[in-house]
Protein backbone atom coordinates (compact mmCIF):
# COMPACT_ATOMS: atom_id res chain seq x y z
CA UNK A 1 0.00 0.00 0.00
CA UNK A 2 1.32 3.34 -0.85
CA UNK A 3 0.77 6.45 0.79
CA UNK A 4 1.39 10.03 -0.82
CA UNK A 5 2.31 12.24 1.85
CA UNK A 6 3.46 15.77 1.45
CA UNK A 7 5.59 17.79 3.77
CA UNK A 8 7.47 21.15 3.18
CA UNK A 9 10.03 19.91 0.49
CA UNK A 10 7.14 17.91 -1.61
CA UNK A 11 6.59 19.96 -5.19
CA UNK A 12 3.45 19.86 -7.15
CA UNK A 13 5.57 17.63 -9.96
CA UNK A 14 6.16 15.06 -7.44
CA UNK A 15 2.69 14.82 -6.32
CA UNK A 16 1.26 14.92 -9.89
CA UNK A 17 -1.33 17.66 -9.61
CA UNK A 18 -1.27 20.25 -12.33
CA UNK A 19 -1.41 23.84 -11.95
CA UNK A 20 -4.45 25.19 -13.44
CA UNK A 21 -4.73 29.09 -14.35
CA UNK A 22 -7.91 31.28 -12.07
CA UNK A 23 -9.88 31.64 -15.56
CA UNK A 24 -12.72 29.65 -14.38
CA UNK A 25 -12.62 30.70 -10.88
CA UNK A 26 -12.58 34.54 -11.78
CA UNK A 27 -15.45 33.54 -14.65
CA UNK A 28 -18.07 32.85 -12.06
CA UNK A 29 -16.73 35.76 -9.39
CA UNK A 30 -17.34 37.93 -12.31
CA UNK A 31 -20.25 36.28 -13.37
CA UNK A 32 -22.29 36.82 -9.70
CA UNK A 33 -21.17 40.68 -10.27
CA UNK A 34 -22.95 40.92 -13.78
CA UNK A 35 -26.23 38.81 -12.21
CA UNK A 36 -26.09 41.99 -9.25
CA UNK A 37 -25.72 44.64 -11.56
CA UNK A 38 -28.40 42.84 -14.17
CA UNK A 39 -31.39 42.96 -11.02
CA UNK A 40 -30.38 46.63 -10.13
CA UNK A 41 -30.76 47.22 -13.98
CA UNK A 42 -34.12 45.40 -14.46
CA UNK A 43 -34.99 47.42 -11.22
CA UNK A 44 -34.87 50.62 -12.77
CA UNK A 45 -35.85 49.49 -16.31
CA UNK A 46 -38.81 48.21 -14.66
CA UNK A 47 -39.67 51.16 -12.59
CA UNK A 48 -39.17 53.30 -16.36
CA UNK A 49 -41.28 51.52 -18.51
CA UNK A 50 -44.55 50.16 -17.97
CA UNK A 51 -44.17 47.86 -20.69
CA UNK A 52 -40.99 46.11 -19.41
CA UNK A 53 -43.07 46.31 -15.92
CA UNK A 54 -46.04 44.53 -17.76
CA UNK A 55 -43.27 42.79 -20.21
CA UNK A 56 -41.83 41.20 -16.62
CA UNK A 57 -44.89 40.30 -15.12
CA UNK A 58 -44.72 36.52 -15.56
CA UNK A 59 -47.14 35.70 -12.26
CA UNK A 60 -49.53 38.42 -11.04
CA UNK A 61 -49.31 37.06 -7.89
CA UNK A 62 -45.70 37.91 -7.73
CA UNK A 63 -45.69 40.91 -9.98
CA UNK A 64 -42.76 42.43 -11.85
CA UNK A 65 -40.59 40.95 -9.57
CA UNK A 66 -41.19 37.48 -10.88
CA UNK A 67 -40.06 38.66 -14.66
CA UNK A 68 -36.82 40.55 -13.02
CA UNK A 69 -35.75 37.51 -10.90
CA UNK A 70 -35.92 34.73 -13.76
CA UNK A 71 -34.24 37.30 -16.30
CA UNK A 72 -31.34 38.40 -13.62
CA UNK A 73 -30.82 34.39 -13.22
CA UNK A 74 -30.76 33.73 -17.30
CA UNK A 75 -28.04 36.72 -17.26
CA UNK A 76 -26.02 35.27 -14.57
CA UNK A 77 -25.92 31.74 -15.98
CA UNK A 78 -25.51 33.31 -19.48
CA UNK A 79 -22.41 35.56 -18.28
CA UNK A 80 -20.90 32.59 -16.68
CA UNK A 81 -20.76 30.25 -19.51
CA UNK A 82 -19.45 32.86 -21.50
CA UNK A 83 -16.60 34.09 -19.40
CA UNK A 84 -15.97 30.47 -18.39
CA UNK A 85 -15.78 29.84 -21.99
CA UNK A 86 -13.94 32.78 -22.84
CA UNK A 87 -11.46 31.95 -19.72
CA UNK A 88 -11.15 28.55 -19.17
CA UNK A 89 -7.50 28.03 -19.85
CA UNK A 90 -6.27 31.52 -19.19
CA UNK A 91 -4.82 32.97 -16.33
CA UNK A 92 -6.54 36.34 -14.61
CA UNK A 93 -5.64 37.93 -11.67
CA UNK A 94 -8.62 36.66 -9.20
CA UNK A 95 -7.81 40.18 -7.05
CA UNK A 96 -9.32 42.05 -10.48
CA UNK A 97 -11.76 39.92 -10.31
CA UNK A 98 -13.08 40.42 -7.50
CA UNK A 99 -12.66 44.20 -7.15
CA UNK A 100 -14.65 43.88 -11.02
CA UNK A 101 -17.10 41.98 -9.25
CA UNK A 102 -17.63 44.22 -6.07
CA UNK A 103 -17.94 47.58 -8.46
CA UNK A 104 -20.87 45.65 -10.48
CA UNK A 105 -22.38 44.67 -7.22
CA UNK A 106 -22.20 47.88 -5.74
CA UNK A 107 -23.67 49.32 -8.42
CA UNK A 108 -26.47 46.67 -8.37
CA UNK A 109 -27.25 46.93 -5.12
CA UNK A 110 -27.83 51.02 -5.51
CA UNK A 111 -29.86 50.55 -8.51
CA UNK A 112 -32.37 48.37 -5.82
CA UNK A 113 -32.84 51.13 -3.41
CA UNK A 114 -36.03 52.21 -3.56
CA UNK A 115 -34.60 56.63 -3.58
CA UNK A 116 -32.91 55.56 -6.43
CA UNK A 117 -34.86 53.68 -8.84
CA UNK A 118 -38.11 55.56 -8.25
CA UNK A 119 -35.69 58.69 -10.13
CA UNK A 120 -36.32 56.74 -13.52
CA UNK A 121 -39.95 56.57 -13.08
CA UNK A 122 -42.18 56.74 -15.81
CA UNK A 123 -44.05 60.34 -15.83
CA UNK A 124 -47.99 60.45 -15.53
Amino acid sequence: MTTNVADETTGLEQLDVQDKGEGPVAAAIIAGGIGAFALGLFTILAEASASFKTFATLNEGVGGLSGKAVFTVVVWLASWAALHLALRTKTFDVRKAMTIALVLVAVGVLATIPPIFTMFAAAE
